[in-house]
């Protein structure tokens, strides 16, 4: 049965997207820019234009399953300034800029919550809209740290990993599998209604009810 509430979700989450994914991408490209390479200005990524940045399959994931990827940032890390130390800057600036975005995002929903009078489906949209950019943050922030390869987290500890110990070596080789392994279970879980089966997901939302208290707390004191 049709329920428009249903299709006002989805396009709130599609246009949280449009904020969520460019800023963590932008973050990644501007840094290494700044630390010395240009692979990501070349490949037109030093912008907010979410076209340049979004991964068709990634973003269907993150629309119904609440967490997925972007188009990776290219860059060559032997044209920074400081190898191992802008490895780690780049690596780790997409998380950092997602969870600043939280911060900013939570202050709007409120206000909106609390001051924006209603409009119909246009206040239901921008409500839901800025309540997504707050939550999908702290879930894109949360993700992109397993230390899985290829995301951010096993970027970090590629940044200073010798690069022959068993642990890189296994994440290395076979986080790529474990991550389609629990994306897999995410969809099995949730074919047969037996959420306790999507691991993933489940770990993603503890961790993001346990970063989201700082934010939470924060403007709660001014709210």
């Amino acid at each position: 049965m049709f329920d428009i509430y249903n299709v006002l979700d989805l396009i709130s989450i599609f246009l949280a997207l449009l904020v969520v994914l460019p800023v963590h991408e932008f973050a990644h490209a501007i840094v290494a820019v700044k630390c010395g390479d240009n692979t990501p200005k070349e490949n037109g990524r030093c912008t907010f234009n979410p076209l340049a940045h979004f991964d068709v399959l990634g973003l269907i994931c993150f629309i119904f399953a609440r967490f997925g990827w972007a188009k990776p940032v290219p860059v060559n890390p032997w044209n920074f300034k400081k190898y191992k130390l802008g490895s780690f800057l780049v690596a780790g600036a997409g998380v950092v800029a997602n969870y600043i975005l939280a911060f900013i995002a939570y202050p709007l929903f409120l206000l909106c919550a609390f001051y924006v009078p209603e409009f119909g489906y246009f206040t239901t949209v921008l409500y839901l809209t800025l309540f997504y950019i707050f939550s999908l943050s702290l879930s894109f922030f949360v993700f992109n740290l397993l230390p899985f390869y290829p995301l951010d987290g096993f970027r970090i500890i590629d940044s200073f990993s010798k690069k022959q110990s068993k642990i890189y070596l296994f994440l290395r080789n076979y986080g790529y599998y474990i991550l389609l392994g629990l994306f897999i279970l995410g969809i099995i879980a949730d074919a047969i209604n037996f959420p306790q089966l999507d691991v993933l997901n489940i770990a993603i939302n503890f961790v993001v009810n346990i970063i989201s208290v700082p934010i939470t707390a924060f403007w709660g004191l001014i709210f």
